[in-house]
């Protein structure tokens, strides 16, 4: 597989074409054509406003769409990958009734459906099949709207990316939704490589049965292309012939598939006629939308996505991926497309791509990306943020007019934001990005053209009382025209409250100026050094920063953490991939269970180290992945209920060590299914646990430099 010479570009591009559908359609999904020509006529511009709704939310199908394709980073990068290890994925990632899928009830929801048979032990592709759930629920619309990542990671090869979308589809669905996914990755990744839509068809019906219900109606939508000279005709006779009323079900795949046919034969270079064609001919607006602002992106690229200049600014690259793995859900189209590149470039043979500016995670180099970054405080109006050139990449510049003593404040979410809490969509499962402990550095260069000194430092907002968000700064740092600094921050204790953004901010100490200030790249970097707890202030976001996989996450009993699991195994999750090694610490009274205790680099549900006191009798450190339970280690342990235990668990790099009022276990896991990171967990199986904070801190250097040289 050769890949393009600007595949970085283009995947950005697509990323963005499926944020920019999905958001567009997302407030208005389920519409019929005539409502949205009475409410709000033509799609031309997000609608999010007259509709009282955000306009980044959490939805199934960006959510989806960017955890299922993990299933390459977490099973190898390999063509060879299965449906059965797809669905493992599933498992691992979706916390039931909360995280991804639209929970409709088995038999409404083919999504609901399909997950119920994977935790049955009905395994992929048999999970989504016709032969368990029926034709109905297997033909729905759910496998296209997932499938973009598949084409993402094959640009320029259609078989493959069929190959890969078919599995991926078929954990949970069948018949002709199966080949609407298998057609749509044929046809997206063509486009990396030809804006010729005709051909893009031709290529995606040749890994399709040419006598099924998708190529028929495709045929049929191509010669109504040639008839009818408006699309509104063309729709009109979508409706006649494929709507929503000759198919079973509730979101059926045949009638939006045409509505997304239709939209790039009439819109065949055109981005922004594209999106209102799809949008305005109703059902599922944001699903179809999504696909079709992919395949656009990768075909037009950034161009393309930018002609008319409405789209991608107040978006500013944001998205949020609710799922288990709460460490990737405040995520934005530039770290995303990364990933999904070196996916691509493995499936290449190739080894990934330097990561720009030495691995800041917020580095700008991509065109028109801002990584989340908006004007706040009291002056957004007179501060204005672009992309430039900027050395011998990209960089955020941030112009301000009239600057004064009162601070001009450009921020980026780390953490969920607080109109959250007007989502009408899917709960979002999600914990922050940065911590207390860690180390914040940005590099900041003043315009040579800037007229006096600036005083600049970084700024973060926190939750306080009430949810309110409070400012808290690092230290200042004159910075005069021409000059530049590298800004560094430990971050401060919280209070146990979580960090929701981070930025930059800038005022001019000597009276009003004009200017701009360079932002080249913004990282944090180490384990945190923190106590998670209650705060003191009233207050909830402290709870929402834990990934709730539990029956129950109690409110209100004394202590800050107490969870109940009926059934099975019960995670409260926090953190993410980006720590590695580090301590954590807690004393946990098991109130009621079979097995209880604390879980470290945890990947999701099933892929995580876990010290866990085991009836009877028994401390035990174990590695869960997949399924598969591996026994590292386990000592006599003589615990009761309702007595508190303290544990410490520390990894460094391949060496795990627990120990639990003094009882110690130890193990190295330096195989190939290790656990390389992730955050922590608090775990309980039958009963209930509780503890009032989790300490997370670094750890201990001589345990540090005894790892390092063991390894």
């Amino acid at each position: 597989m050769t890949l393009p010479s600007d595949y970085p570009q283009r995947a950005y591009a697509a990323v963005l074409g499926k944020l920019i559908g999905v958001y567009l359609g997302r407030p208005f999904e389920g519409w019929t054509y005539q409502r949205i020509m009475r409410e709000l006529g033509p799609i031309e511009n997000y609608v999010h406003e007259r509709l009282n709704a955000p306009l980044v939310v959490t939805d199934d199908d960006v959510a989806g769409t960017f955890t299922f394709i993990r299933a390459l980073e977490d099973h190898r990068a390999s063509r060879e990958i299965t449906s059965r290890e797809i669905g493992e994925t599933w498992l691992n990632y979706i916390v039931e009734r909360r995280a991804i899928l639209w929970w409709g009830g088995a038999g409404n929801s083919t999504e609901h459906t399909a997950w119920l048979n994977l935790k049955r032990g009905i395994e992929a592709p048999d999970s989504g099949s016709i032969k368990v759930n029926g034709q109905a629920v297997a033909e729905q619309i759910g496998a296209q709207i997932f499938i973009d990542g598949w084409a993402i990671v094959a640009p320029g090869n259609p078989a493959l990316a069929a190959e890969l979308a078919e599995k991926a589809a078929r954990v949970s669905h069948d018949g002709a939704a199966v080949d609407a996914a298998k057609l749509w990755a044929a046809m997206e990744a063509e486009a990396f490589i030809s804006r010729d839509v005709e051909h893009l068809i031709d290529v995606g019906l040749s890994h399709i049965a040419a006598d099924g219900d998708i190529a028929k109606l495709i045929a049929d939508i191509r010669a109504w292309r040639g008839r009818y000279p408006d699309w509104r005709e063309a729709r009109d006779q979508i409706e006649a012939d494929y709507g929503y009323d000759k198919y079973p079900g509730n979101c059926h795949v045949v009638p939006n598939h045409a509505l997304m046919i239709m939209a790039l034969l009439y819109a065949p270079d055109d981005f922004s006629k594209a999106q209102t064609i799809v949008c305005t001919s109703g059902w599922d607006t944001d699903c179809n939308a999504g696909n079709v602002g992919c395949l656009m992106g990768a075909m037009l690229g950034l161009e393309g996505v930018d002609a008319g200049g409405k789209w991608r600014g107040p978006l500013a690259d944001r998205m949020l991926i609710s799922s288990a793995d709460g460490g990737h859900s405040i995520n934005d189209a530039v770290r995303v497309s990364a990933r999904l590149v070196n996916l691509g470039r493995s499936l290449a043979g190739l080894a990934p791509s330097p990561a720009p500016k030495e691995g800041a995670q917020l580095h700008f180099s991509l065109p028109g990306s801002v990584q989340g970054f908006a004007s706040a405080g009291d002056r957004p109006a007179a501060f204005d943020l672009a992309n430039v050139a900027f050395e011998a990449s990209r960089a955020l510049e941030m112009r301000f007019a009239a600057l004064g003593r009162e601070p001009a404040v450009a921020l980026t979410p780390t953490f969920t934001p607080p109109e959250v809490a007007n989502m009408r969509t899917y709960e979002l499962m999600a914990t922050p990005l940065i911590y207390p402990g860690q180390k914040v550095r940005a590099r900041v260069i003043a315009r040579s053209g800037n007229t006096g000194e600036l005083s600049i430092n970084l700024r973060a907002l926190v939750y306080g009382r009430a949810d309110a968000l409070d400012a808290i700064d690092s230290a200042p740092v004159a910075l005069a025209p021409g000059h530049q600094a590298i800004l560094e921050w430990r971050l401060p204790d919280t209070g146990g409250q979580p960090i929701q953004s981070i930025g930059v901010s800038a005022r001019s100490p000597s009276g009003a100026q004009d200017g701009s200030i360079i932002l080249d790249w913004l990282r944090w970097d180490g384990p945190p050094d923190t106590r998670l707890r209650r705060p003191s202030e009233p207050s909830e976001f402290w709870r929402r920063a834990w990934v709730n996989a539990v029956d129950i996450f109690a409110t209100h009993f004394p202590q800050a953490f107490r969870v109940s699991q009926d059934r099975g195994e019960g995670m409260l999750i926090h953190g993410g991939r980006e720590w590695r090694d580090y301590r954590v610490e807690t004393a946990l009274t098991a109130h009621l269970a079979e097995h209880a205790g604390v879980g470290v680099r945890v990947q999701g549900l099933r892929r995580y180290y876990a010290a866990l006191l085991v009836r009877p009798n028994v401390l035990r450190l174990l590695r869960a992945r997949d399924g598969v339970t591996t026994v590292l280690a386990e000592a006599p342990f003589a615990w009761t209920f309702e007595r508190p235990y303290h544990f410490v668990v520390e990894v460094v790099g391949g060496a795990i060590e627990v120990v639990v009022d003094g009882v110690r276990l130890s193990a190295r896991d330096d195989g190939d299914e290790a656990l390389a990171d992730g955050g922590v967990a608090l775990i309980i199986a039958g009963g209930a646990a509780s503890t009032d904070e989790v300490l997370i801190a670094p750890p201990c250097v001589a345990r540090l430099e005894h790892a390092n040289g063991a390894a």
